[in-house]
């Protein structure tokens, strides 16, 4: 793509292609257009959503479960208002997700001239959820962000970038230069900390892992240590899978249950890795890890809040770990991992009997959905009561398998992020796992899965309620209200959008629901209520 008479427009579709883009979600639209030309040439399959939402869900779950980075096509104005919330979603859960929108003529932007998708401040609007907001006014410039935006998720944290390129720049001849740049690697750790960290930890008496996203390419190295120190590991929702949930020293996500803090509280050391340690993960702002604590991030602002780390590494966590896994003596330790593979069990075999009805109702229709679907299965999940409970109880073994919107806490997230996750890994078993009000928000999106003929299993909890929010002012003492509503028939909704539909009348009517589905030349989705149990 280095000849003068390709527009800037077509260049950019073959300079995303050299950074290894194989996918693209969006929509054209009269603002996008020469965003488009060059694509029926491009080896780079793009996928028509059905909203600008859609598309940000969709290259957010598509960059989950690959571990490369999504991008997304949109226009100028409603398109880029239509996506932020789910850059807002990548912003949080540190995604790297490439939004690429049009804007207005150079000449034109924000003079209130009246034009068509005008904003007084479009890079102004993106910049607030993104890392990087760069707008574009010649072609060094749209390569140069292009280069930018891959380095970034290359070697830093990884969040969303934003690219804006004015109409009249899309047509402009792109001139040379069109080549991808070296991205940089990863930080490493110094070795005097890891040494200081390898220390302290075999010198612990109670030392506990702490494993967030950032960890979750780094399990293996992770249970090294565990496995050698006898040291329990605990997760963030978004760490779930870094391990696999049934390993004797695996606690999984229990950080607002008072088990796990408990667990946090006791230890001498805890080695956290890959995690910001917000008030979404222990659903308590004031809860602060002040002592023993070694913190290793991508991140030197997380590394400075909000909880201060005795040892404070900034490096990328499945090399941190791996240096100090080798660095750690074979000191026996059996004799501690025995009492902490014993006081996990305990612990998770105490839970069922503290469960509210609701939870024992859940229990028993995940308990049913883990067994149905396979061990490698990628999981979308939506911020339901269902989802709620399985990001406890629900167990996964291996990384990049379960996706949930935990720091913006989006609704509508699954179904599309589902979406992204099956174009990510198309050899991996896909499933959602939403609720009868939040997938309301993308169900349009069933067009869009329907269209491929994609295999979802969609697993959706219907209560024909909000019903978390329903329980939250049932206890904080208000008069439930605006918590119930009129739901479409679902089935035959689902059967519109050419999907297979079905209602289970019983568990076992779920579990075989499932197995249908996954065998299935489109989505199904798999209407659950709680009227199963009675079945």
């Amino acid at each position: 793509m280095s000849r003068a008479e390709h527009s800037t427009g077509e260049a950019l579709v073959g300079l995303l292609e050299s950074y290894g883009t194989d996918t693209i979600f969006g929509i054209p639209g009269v603002h996008n257009v020469e965003m488009y030309r060059a694509l029926p040439r491009s080896k780079i399959k793009h996928v028509l959503v059905r909203h600008e939402q859609g598309a940000g869900f969709m290259a957010d779950g598509y960059a989950r479960a690959s571990g490369k980075p999504g991008v997304c096509f949109t226009i100028t104005g409603p398109g880029l208002t239509n996506i932020m919330t789910p850059l807002g979603q990548a912003w949080s859960d540190s995604s790297p997700v490439l939004c690429i929108s049009s804007a207005l003529d150079i000449a034109d932007s924000a003079q209130g001239r009246g034009r068509l998708h005008e904003m007084q401040n479009q890079l102004g609007a993106a910049a607030t959820i993104t890392n990087l907001a760069v707008r574009a006014y010649t072609p060094q410039d749209v390569r140069d962000g292009v280069a930018r935006a891959f380095s970034a998720f290359a070697s830093m944290r990884p969040r969303p970038a934003y690219l804006e390129l004015p109409l009249d720049l899309l047509k402009v001849p792109a001139g040379k230069g069109w080549t991808t740049h070296r991205t940089p690697k990863l930080p490493q750790a110094p070795a005097d900390q890891i040494k200081e960290a390898a220390e302290r930890l075999a010198k612990a008496k109670s030392p506990v892992i702490l494993l967030g996203g950032g960890a979750l390419g780094a399990g293996k190295a992770a249970l090294a240590i565990a496995e050698k120190l006898g040291a329990p590991i605990i997760t963030t929702t978004a760490g779930k899978g870094a391990v696999p949930g049934t390993h004797p020293l695996c606690l999984g996500y229990r950080l607002a249950q008072p088990s796990g803090q408990k667990l946090l509280r006791e230890a001498d050391v805890v080695l956290c890795a890959g995690s910001e340690l917000s008030e979404t993960d222990f659903w308590d702002s004031g809860f602060i890890l002040d002592q023993g604590l070694i913190r290793i991030d991508l991140d030197p602002m997380t590394l400075a809040r909000p909880h201060a780390a005795d040892i404070a590494i900034l490096a990328d966590a499945a090399e941190a770990l791996e240096a100090i896994a080798r660095s750690l003596s074979a000191a026996d330790h059996s004799g501690r991992r025995k009492a902490a593979e014993k006081s996990i069990a305990a612990t998770l075999a105490a839970e069922a009997a503290e469960d509210s009805e609701l939870r024992k109702v859940l229990r028993k229709v995940l308990a049913v959905i883990r067994d149905a679907l396979p061990p490698e299965t990628v999981i979308a999940s939506d911020m339901t009561q269902i989802a709620y409970a399985a990001n406890e109880i629900f167990p996964v073994f291996e990384p990049r398998s379960w996706l949930h919107p935990v720091g913006f806490g989006t609704l509508g997230f699954a179904l599309p992020a589902g979406i992204g996750a099956k174009f990510g890994c198309p050899d991996k078993p896909v499933a959602v796992m939403i609720g009868d009000y939040g997938i309301q928000y993308t169900i349009n999106e069933l067009g869009t899965a329907a269209e491929h003929k994609l295999p979802l299993v969609i697993l959706m909890w219907n209560n024909d309620a909000l019903g978390q929010i329903r329980d939250d002012m049932v206890n904080k003492g208000i008069q439930p209200n605006a918590v119930t509503l009129v739901n479409p028939d679902f089935q035959a909704l689902a059967k519109a959008y050419r999907c297979g539909a079905e209602k289970p009348e019983s568990l076992k009517g779920l579990a075989q629901a499932i197995g249908r589905a996954l065998k299935a030349d489109g989505p199904t989705l798999i209407e659950m209520t709680p009227r199963m149990l009675n079945g």
